[in-house]
């Protein structure tokens, strides 16, 4: 790399919504139409004084037939979660009995040694256990031989159920093949675990390889999330990385003016987890203010025919199985990292509900939980409508799960990698999203600690629900830049004026990933906003 000095001149405030030169407006970008993250980001030019410095103005870029952009931020994915496999490792240990080998999760291992994972003890489970077991259909008692006696069935979504499924048929088969010495045996729980975390592996390639996409000319963004400390922490301690997958391919699909099959993308991603349907509201409000429905409406059908399509097959042949997320979503508490608990950890209030017995619905949560995430949701439409100029589909995507995370009863830790992708497109600023991330992930340490419990020499609750609130706190305050940056779109850096081969290029872009909404002429604003005293007469205003 060349060490000549790049301009270090501020990045201009190009004029909201006018569109870059068609050089720079197709999918097949040359290295000169990239922005070069050692002239924008502080941080990029501190990490690459060691490699020689800030990219040099007549730097010879794209002549590397191998190692592409893409190429390098697959490999910090790669390099990432091979870090993630290793830091689960201490739960994958067994230990040799008179009845063979067994877990090695005495004296709270799992914890101690902070590798928790719900995919290990899955296995074992009624709905995934026996070879006749088939998710949905066979039952299994939970607590069985006491009072808190409970018949269960598989408490995931569809396709993450028919996921695990067919994962645990494969262990049992490898099971079966190593019992010939034809492959290296170990515990099936083990071998259950293993073969889950390769596909969730591929799946977070899949997303990472989908946002580099998405990211275009600012490719490098990509590499945040493929180096996230949140991948290293939770890729492997759910199944979430099968959701991020679908959504992110989705917005793929939807930023290549393809809208039917990002619904059908998405519509598989709701089957997985719940968060991808959240993009169909941003995206029917942004069309609608762009006069672009009917495009969003072909979204938001092929969505719904394709979860129906997952869905209800096995409703019909396994109502009671099929029910049994949304029972059990229903009937759960306020989970420890909630600000519902937070709230009544710290004040000594009881709730909404007040105590209830094993089993009881907390029906007051429930509805201002869904109230309040309601209203969140109204705002953010407002805000899309009313903007003087019209928000980056990336930038709603995020605020509306967001707004979920921060009002919802349940905040799995997991749940996190959802943002990770949304922040990179909403809100590229590196030293920022970076510290948000590594705060997120540090929760964890007290998480397990607290589960641990103070008797084991674990942390108190107070400790953990404090780690909540900073985690909490740093979200909303991404959510506050934001929307800044909606009201203020010369701030936001993705419509910031290219840096062309240390040369300022004239002007800015409307929504790389905005699909057929980028660039249109707005056909309906809300009055409210104003523009800070000014009309903007471009497209996507």
């Amino acid at each position: 790399m060349s060490t000549s000095s790049a301009p270090a001149s501020p990045e201009p405030s190009p004029t909201p919504g006018k569109r870059a030169s068609s050089a720079v407006d197709t999918d097949s970008l040359g290295p000169a139409d990239r922005v070069a993250p050692t002239w924008t980001e502080p941080l990029a030019q501190r990490l690459s004084r060691p490699f020689g410095g800030r990219l040099g103005r007549h730097a010879q870029v794209g002549r590397q037939w191998f190692w592409t952009p893409l190429r390098v931020i697959l490999l910090f994915a790669v390099l990432v979660l091979a870090a993630a496999w290793l830091f689960k490792a201490p739960c994958q240990v067994t230990y040799n009995t008179e009845g063979g080998p067994q877990l090695d999760w005495r004296n709270n291992r799992q914890y101690t040694a902070m590798c928790y994972t719900d995919i290990i003890p899955r296995y074992g489970m009624g709905d995934l256990a026996p070879d006749t077991a088939f998710p949905y259909k066979t039952p299994w008692l939970e607590n069985r031989g006491t009072p808190q006696e409970r018949v269960r069935y598989m408490e995931y979504p569809v396709l993450t159920g028919i996921f695990q499924w067919i994962n645990a048929r494969s262990a049992d088969g490898w099971a079966t093949l190593a019992s010939f010495g034809w492959l290296p045996s170990g515990l099936t729980s083990v071998l259950y675990f293993n073969i889950s975390a390769f596909w969730l592996a591929a799946a977070w390639l899949v997303t990472i390889w989908a946002l580099v996409l998405l990211c275009r000319r600012r490719i490098w963004d990509a590499a945040l999330a493929a180096v996230s400390p949140l991948v290293f922490v939770h890729a492997f301690t759910n199944f979430d990385t099968l959701a991020t997958a679908f959504g992110t391919v989705g917005l793929l699909a939807w930023a290549r003016r393809r809208p039917v099959l990002a619904g059908v993308l998405i519509g598989l991603g709701g089957a997985a987890k719940l968060y991808p349907l959240f993009f169909l509201g941003p995206l029917l409000i942004l069309a609608w203010r762009a006069g672009k429905l009917p495009e969003a409406l072909r979204s938001v059908l092929a969505a719904a025919v394709t979860w129906l399509a997952v869905n209800v097959p096995i409703l019909v042949l396994y109502p009671v199985g099929w029910r049994e997320f949304f029972r059990l979503n229903n009937e759960r508490p306020a989970d420890p990292d909630s600000l519902y608990n937070v709230l009544m950890h710290f004040t000594g209030w009881a709730g909404f509900d007040g105590p209830l017995p094993d089993g009881a619905m907390p029906t007051m949560l429930n509805s201002v939980s869904l109230a309040v995430f309601l209203v969140a949701c109204l705002g953010i439409g407002w805000l899309a409508l009313a903007a003087p100029t019209r928000p980056r589909l990336a930038q709603l995507c995020f605020l509306v799960v967001a707004a979920f995370l921060l009002t919802n009863k349940v905040w799995s830790p997991q749940y996190s990698l959802w943002l990770v992708p949304l922040a990179v497109l909403a809100i590229p600023r590196w030293r920022l999203l970076l510290t948000w991330m590594v705060i997120d992930a540090a929760v964890w340490a007290p998480r397990m600690y607290y589960y641990l419990g103070t008797g084991n020499k674990g942390l108190p609750e107070g400790w953990f629900l404090g780690a909540v609130v900073i985690r909490d706190a740093m979200v909303v305050a991404l959510c506050v830049l934001i929307i800044q940056e909606i009201l203020r779109p010369e701030r936001d850096r993705v419509r910031a004026a290219l840096v062309v081969r240390g040369e300022r290029e004239p002007g800015a872009f409307d929504d790389p990933c905005g699909g057929v909404l980028d660039g249109a002429r707005d056909r309906f604003v809300l009055p409210g906003i104003g523009h800070w005293g000014k009309e903007p007469s471009a497209p996507g205003r």
